[in-house]
């Protein structure tokens, strides 16, 4: 029985290489907009295979550990964007923020300061403004981050606020999709965003997507509150 809740189809593979920040031009109506990294035509081929399947589905969850799903996340984010779509980008690992250095973006304020009341929504969302030439739309994607890091996040997670927060980001977005906590490490936290999400897809390490390894945390995936639709694999090149 455990081969087969560990069993998730690998919807997409990516790479997993850290995009690097670049100037460039800002988007009308965006004047505070960052250039984010340029989406490989072989990974929006993908990612844009695998967004039809998102359809009704406003919030989804990309879990896994490490810095997997924080890569997979963001791509899937830009995809959608880069697609057409309203798209905003949500960190929930608070305990191990890596959303902005991955990006470029501020690292605070973000999810941390607006649960405890120390920042307003608009001084959280960072948009950033996508390159490539698979790129067909001049909406950016806008990011949270985590902000500074906490502890005990499954206690700010599970804070009505927390909750609050995301219905109003289903109402402002076609899409919200939220880099989660670690699956093994922070169980909790990552449940308490589960219960909020429509949909689950894991993000994992290519080796891990499929290989024995990897399977106590697809089967933890697959017991999440939510239905995992499969997995976006990263690779290393």
């Amino acid at each position: 029985m455990l081969g087969r809740r560990g069993r998730l189809r690998v919807l997409a593979e990516v790479s997993g290489r850290a995009p690097v920040a670049q100037g460039g031009a800002e988007p009308e109506g965006h004047a505070s907009a960052r250039r984010a990294w340029s989406l490989r035509r072989a990974d929006f081929a993908q990612l844009e295979a695998l967004l039809p399947r998102l359809e009704g589905k406003r919030v989804v969850l990309v879990g896994g550990a490490g810095e997997a799903p924080t890569v997979a996340a963001a791509a899937l984010a830009s995809a959608a964007a880069a697609s057409g779509r309203r798209t905003l980008l949500l960190e929930c690992d608070l305990a191990r923020p890596r959303l902005a250095a991955q990006i470029g973006l501020e690292p605070a304020p973000g999810l941390h300061e607006y649960l405890r009341w120390e920042a307003d929504p608009a001084d959280v969302l960072q948009p950033v403004a996508l390159g490539g030439p698979a790129v067909a739309s001049a909406e950016p994607l806008v990011c949270i981050c985590a902000g500074r890091p906490a502890t005990k996040s499954e206690t700010l997670l599970g804070l009505q606020s927390f909750s609050h927060m995301l219905e109003k980001l289903r109402g402002a977005y076609e899409l919200v999709v939220i880099a989660g906590p670690p699956v093994d490490a922070e169980p909790d936290s990552c449940l308490a965003v589960a219960r909020q999400a429509d949909a689950v897809i894991a993000g994992l390490p290519a080796d891990e997507a499929k290989g024995r390894d990897g399977r106590p945390l697809r089967v933890a995936i697959r017991r999440l509150p939510a239905p995992a639709l499969g997995a976006i694999a990263v690779s290393d090149s």
